[in-house]
């Protein structure tokens, strides 16, 4: 195979690996924002009295399922317990958001 067949393929791919890059560093920062606020709702919650259960819900979510692919990538034994520890957590938040509303 010479180079302008190699080239030619991956042009047909539309793998562009600056926007994968580009992508990845959004997740990043995505993630760094989304501490971030989660952080200051925790604290403004507990400064007003409120319950935070609901965001609380969100980040274990949001935990749970960052650690998913991790796992399926390595079988790494840590990932999967982070999976069934966050997903667990996620719901009980999520039931004790729920159930403090109706109630």
């Amino acid at each position: 195979m010479n180079k302008e067949d190699i080239l030619a393929k991956s042009r047909k791919e539309k793998n562009d690996e600056g926007l994968i890059a580009a992508e990845n560093q959004g997740r990043k920062i995505g993630i760094a924002a989304f501490c971030f606020v989660f952080i200051f709702i925790l604290l403004f919650n507990f400064i007003t009295g409120q319950a935070s259960s609901s965001a609380v819900a969100l980040f274990w979510a949001f935990f749970a399922a960052e650690a998913y692919p991790k796992y399926k990538f390595t079988s790494e034994s840590h990932y999967l317990l982070i999976v069934i520890g966050g997903t667990i957590a996620s719901i009980a938040a999520l039931a004790n958001y729920v159930l403090t509303v109706l109630g």
